[in-house]
């Protein structure tokens, strides 16, 4: 391990809350080795367009740089969820459309700058990048899980998720409240793409009355008979919560937008269920999109420990001669599992996991 002399550290994907406790866990861990630290700015803008960055793309991380940064959410090094490098989209002369791998590119500039490895912190998405660059060869990668969705596999939790489902429960908490007031059903549409963790986990803590979810297709019908039900038991508020890749049966996820070469954007889902709740029960309904408010803020300990933790593996992973690998939990240890087993599926809620079953035996209706 004494060829290791610098080491890369990017972020990509939506932020998520943890993302400066890696970033300073590896910087602290990598120098106590002797090693340096460089951040790429903005998930790979800073190589493929550093045209942008009159300072640099790619920046030198010392101690005093990543100071006070654990309780920080965002990230210190901006990231970037727009296309993907390996077949970037781009618009002929002619109006064609072509891709193209600017892969080689990524790798001579860590080359040019005496880059031995890069700590790819990402989603699957992201983490199917880094795969693709360490099979290439010439560059060791070691992965580090990050979604506030929790649904990269082989990892029994990442971190980002306990801060954006504890802070959805808290607006549930606040939620009851002004919903009891007005006898109204307030419809709660929160983020998890393909995968309802989010949606479960803090509409199961927030004492919600039905979560919907992309592994159940919903229908209504079944909704409105739970809220009736509570209407006849003299409850006349209902907390519905919604995952935004929820569906109807039958029916298709909801998307905003749709653009080549980018992941489609869902949304709307939450106002097309309060509308309708609204016409087949005639209470009043209300739709509150937390969206981006759960990536933001303060981690809890938590997910600051855990990132920590992560932060701290990945170079261990380095100096143990690791590559190709994710950072994993698998309680009490942190452990490494190949990039191409982490990214071959994602995870989403199992039916038969304890956590539904809860919600089911508490008599929370998931639209089934």
């Amino acid at each position: 391990m004494s060829q290791i002399r610098r080491i890369a550290i990017n972020t990509g994907g939506g932020d998520a809350p943890g993302l400066n406790a890696v970033i300073r866990a590896v910087v602290l861990s990598a120098a106590r080795r002797g090693w340096e630290s460089y951040g790429i700015r903005d998930g790979f803008d800073g190589i493929l367009f550093k045209r942008n960055y009159p300072s640099g793309g790619i920046i030198h991380l010392t101690r005093e740089r990543v100071r006070g940064i654990t309780h920080l959410g965002g990230t210190m090094l901006g990231t970037s969820n727009r296309g993907n490098p390996l077949n970037e989209v781009v618009t002929m002369p002619d109006g064609t459309l072509q891709e193209r791998d600017r892969s080689v590119e990524i790798l001579d500039a860590l080359h040019a700058h005496g880059i031995d490895t890069l700590i790819a912190i990402g989603g699957d998405g992201s983490l199917s990048i880094a795969r693709a660059l360490a099979s290439k060869g010439g560059l060791r990668v070691i992965g580090v899980p990050k979604t506030i969705d929790n649904d990269l596999d082989k990892t029994v939790v990442s971190f980002g998720f306990e801060t954006a489902f504890s802070f959805a429960t808290e607006c549930l908490d606040r939620l009851h409240s002004t919903a009891e007031s007005h006898h109204r059903v307030m419809v709660v549409e929160v983020m998890g793409r393909y995968a309802g963790w989010i949606a479960v986990n803090c509409g199961i803590s927030g004492s919600a009355d039905v979560i919907l979810i992309p592994e159940i297709p919903f229908d209504l019908d079944k909704v409105v008979s739970k809220l009736r039900d509570r209407e006849a038991q003299g409850r006349s508020s209902s907390i519905v919560v919604v995952a935004e890749g929820a569906t109807p049966k039958g029916g298709r996820r909801s998307v905003l937008e749709a653009v080549q070469g980018r992941s489609e954007r869902l949304g709307g889902i939450g106002e097309k269920v309060a509308r309708q709740l609204s016409v087949m029960t005639g209470k009043e309904t209300r739709v509150v999109v937390l969206g981006h408010l759960l990536r933001g803020g303060t981690p809890t300990a938590e997910d600051r420990l855990l990132a920590l933790r992560f932060g701290a593996a990945a170079v261990r992973a380095i100096e143990e001669g690791q590559d190709g690998v994710m950072v994993a939990l698998d309680p009490p240890m942190v452990r490494y599992v190949p990039l191409e087993e982490a990214t071959r599926r994602m995870k989403t809620v199992p039916l038969d996991c304890d956590t539904l079953l809860t919600g089911r035996d508490l008599g929370i209706c998931f639209g089934d």
